[in-house]
């Protein structure tokens, strides 16, 4: 990851270390505009299902974040969620939302 900004390389360290400690599909996190990071991994309950990057954003928004600079999401799949996309945009019409693989490697940036 030596191309990407530092604080882009929290995120996604964030992320990988919560899908490893969880055992989850995804990991994901987030910083809002006050620079604080969020981190979730996916829920799959009976009554309550959410991608890692929902999650994420929930734990931001209930924090007091009213706005992201950017999101990362590690995850096996070729694409990140629209639902997951769409919470971030709910935030953030311009914050980028990182794709990465388990081992941490960037796949893509979705603007």
């Amino acid at each position: 990851m030596p191309d990407l900004d530092p604080e882009d390389e929290k995120l996604i360290t964030l992320a990988r270390s919560t899908r490893a400690r969880t055992q989850a599909a995804e990991g994901a996190a987030v910083r809002d505009t006050d620079g604080r990071t969020y981190a979730a991994a996916t829920v799959e309950l009976p009554s309550l299902e959410l991608t890692a990057l929902q999650a994420a954003v929930a734990a931001a928004v209930s924090s007091g974040a009213e706005a992201l600079e950017a999101a990362a999401v590690v995850t096996e799949e070729q694409a990140v969620r629209e639902e997951s996309v769409r919470a971030v945009r709910d935030l953030s019409a311009d914050a980028p939302v990182l794709r990465a693989d388990p081992s941490g490697a960037v796949q893509e940036t979705l603007r």
